[in-house]
């Protein structure tokens, strides 16, 4: 059976203006890899509804999972919760188990529990809350879209209490062959091995190193002995 396939939005002007740099995205290709969960492909798109939604739409008709970040915080332009929840059909709304979790930790904090901080209790109709240890203010699932913070640690810590509720598939694996000659000299040997190894993905990473190119040699997979025996191949063939 193959491995489940997932895709992640990235929602935020501040990703697109390069004012912040994503690093969640990262984060969740190793956590999902771990986990045997291939992330296929990867949206930036700014705070925009009618990209928000059409971006939903695709990625969650597409892929077994998506995964997205940013946008579920208080102020104006935190619009994902309601983009995602249009792009289900689905009303939205402020929830009591929502309310009474960010309730308890305003009252603990000594802040006032104000109607912007009362945004991040807006929760789509028939979605599950995904838990936050970290700031409280939850997350949530919808069919099958996780709509996660963009904040890096919130995220993360996100990522760390849902990905035990997901069945994933084989582990995905990897060998690295490094090749100390420049990618037009491999070429040839890389393809015929591409050809004799459909079922691995293997990619070609050319570098620089004090004025002499080369190139790193990535195999992946679920099956060791099949990593292993394209890498000796390889090996092999350039007489490593």
């Amino acid at each position: 059976m193959p491995n489940p396939t997932a895709a992640m939005l990235v929602i935020g002007d501040e990703i697109l203006s390069g004012r912040t740099r994503d690093a969640n995205m990262y984060h969740l290709a190793g956590e999902l890899t771990k986990h045997g969960i291939i992330l296929a492909e990867v949206r930036v798109v700014s705070d925009d509804r009618d990209a928000i939604i059409a971006a939903v739409r695709a990625l969650s008709g597409a892929f077994d999972h998506v995964f997205t970040s940013g946008g579920i915080g208080p102020t104006h332009d935190d619009i994902t919760a309601d983009c995602v929840a249009a792009a289900f059909d689905t009303p939205i709304g402020v929830r009591d188990d929502a309310r009474a979790l960010l309730q308890a930790h305003y009252d603990r904090a000594g802040l006032e529990f104000n109607e912007a901080r009362q945004r991040m209790a807006r929760i789509p109709d028939g979605a599950a809350l995904i838990d936050n240890p970290v700031s409280t203010a939850p997350g949530f699932v919808i069919e099958n879209v996780y709509v996660m913070a963009g904040v890096p640690s919130v995220f993360q810590a996100m990522v760390a209490s849902l990905l035990p509720t997901l069945t994933g598939g084989a582990p995905l694996l990897s060998q690295t062959l490094r090749v100390d000659r420049p990618e037009g000299e491999i070429a040839a040997p890389l393809g015929a091995l591409a050809e004799e190894f459909p079922d691995l993905s293997i990619g070609c990473y050319p570098f620089q190193l004090n004025g002499a190119f080369g190139a790193n040699v990535v195999v992946r997979g679920t099956d060791g002995a099949r990593i292993d025996a394209a890498i000796t191949g390889l090996a092999r063939d350039l007489g490593l």
